[in-house]
């Protein structure tokens, strides 16, 4: 029989615990920053390497990946302290992402994001474990605190690589690297006293892990019709639109400036969205969420001009408000095996993420990224159907409405 068994000597409590959710958050923000170059970079790493759109969605992928590992970095997890990686995390992202503007040709490119990708999974696993553990019966408030500290730092680093590129050039992008290395230091003496979640005393390392997947499979499912329709407009949206808006001819600060917008739209999405699913529901709140995206997704691609920032805006919200309440669904499961579990989860979102960004650079080749945009878009509408699969109720949400 699985046994649980805390590391405190206590029962998680049902406050949330604001201190130690603040602390994963700020760790989430200062890995993410340098997650964020990519996107930025990419317009001066094409012109550079000679790159198509199609070896541009190559890149992405290989910073995905190693993502296919989060089964298996759930299920150490669930069973050891893994804040070590939380801790060293910001400071490999940083130095890899740091490099890509000294990369001599597209094989290091691979090599840095690859590695990158590694850092990545190491860190995004247990970080809601976490943050479920110390968010109480508010689990939706503890996701909007942990991602909005991620669309945060996809705010920022946009802004900080484009300002580096501009005071140093490409190659010269290098010097932001001690930022990253800073902030793992300061998570080593935030986070040097945080005790393990949980740890699994399954004598089997595969111990619940067949249980776990057949009990969450339904939701796993509607997680994953959900996310491949409305993850090709994300991916045009954030890894494309520097490069479409300089191809239009704007300068690099306005496409950086665009995208933090984007993004900083989307963290406002993410920490809202928390708090309206722990008061109304995470099924409401995801079809709510679904139905008006692809009405402010169309309108972004088929009204261009005054409208661009306003819509902009309101597509950043509704793209990125679904994360948090996907993260609270999976958490709130009841599982033995959270950690595991919020692989699983996170495997298909880079499933999706991986072939939707391959679709849309195969599409930009092929059509253009002006109507590509504008397929993403209608395409996300096929994701209201799934939110069915969801439950009406989540475990941790009992005072909630559904």
């Amino acid at each position: 029989m699985t046994e649980i068994k805390t590391v405190e000597h206590e029962q998680p409590k049902d406050e949330f615990q604001t201190g130690k959710v603040a602390t994963v958050s700020l760790a989430h923000l200062s890995h993410d920053v340098f997650s964020a170059f990519l996107a930025p970079l990419l317009p001066l790493l094409i012109t550079k390497l000679n790159l198509s759109l199609s070896a541009v969605a190559i890149l992405d992928i290989a910073r995905k990946i190693p993502q296919l590992l989060n089964p298996l970095i759930g299920l150490m997890a669930d069973r050891i302290c893994v804040k070590y990686l939380v801790i060293l995390a910001p400071a490999v992202t940083a130095i890899c992402m740091s490099l890509l503007g000294l990369a001599p040709s597209f094989p290091v490119l691979f090599i840095l994001l690859f590695v990158s990708g590694l850092s990545a999974a190491a860190f995004h696993v247990p970080g809601p474990v976490l943050i479920k553990r110390y968010s109480g019966a508010n689990s939706g408030r503890g996701m909007s605190f942990y991602m909005f500290g991620g669309e945060m730092a996809r705010t920022l680093g946009p802004l900080l690589i484009t300002a580096a590129v501009s005071w140093w050039g490409l190659e010269g992008s290098y010097r932001v690297m001690p930022i990253g290395l800073a902030a793992s230091v300061v998570m080593f003496f935030r986070l040097r006293n945080l005790q393990p979640v949980e740890r699994h005393q399954e004598k089997s390392f595969w111990g619940g892990s067949r249980q776990a997947i057949r009990e969450a499979a339904p939701l796993l499912a509607g997680l994953a019709g959900f996310m491949v329709f409305r993850m090709g407009l994300k991916s045009a949206l954030t890894l494309y639109l520097p490069t479409y808006l300089t191809g239009q001819g704007e300068t690099m600060w306005v496409a950086g400036l665009a995208l933090s917008l984007l993004q900083f739209s989307g963290a406002v999405g993410t920490f809202g969205a928390g708090y309206f699913a722990d008061r109304f529901g995470h099924r409401k709140s995801l079809l709510v969420v679904a139905v008006l995206t692809p009405v402010a997704g169309l309108g972004l691609t088929f009204f261009p001009g005054v409208f661009t920032i306003p819509l902009l805006v309101i597509t950043g919200v509704l793209l990125f408000a679904s994360s948090p309440i996907q993260l609270a669904l999976v958490q709130d499961s009841g599982t033995s095996r959270p950690a595991f579990l919020n692989s699983l989860f996170m495997t298909l979102n880079i499933i999706t993420s991986a072939l939707a960004v391959f679709f849309v650079g195969a599409m930009g080749d092929a059509v253009g990224l002006d109507l590509t945009y504008k397929i993403s878009a209608g395409l996300t509408v096929l994701a209201v159907p799934f939110v069915v699969l969801f439950p009406g109720r989540s475990a941790g949400s009992a005072n909630t409405g559904t």
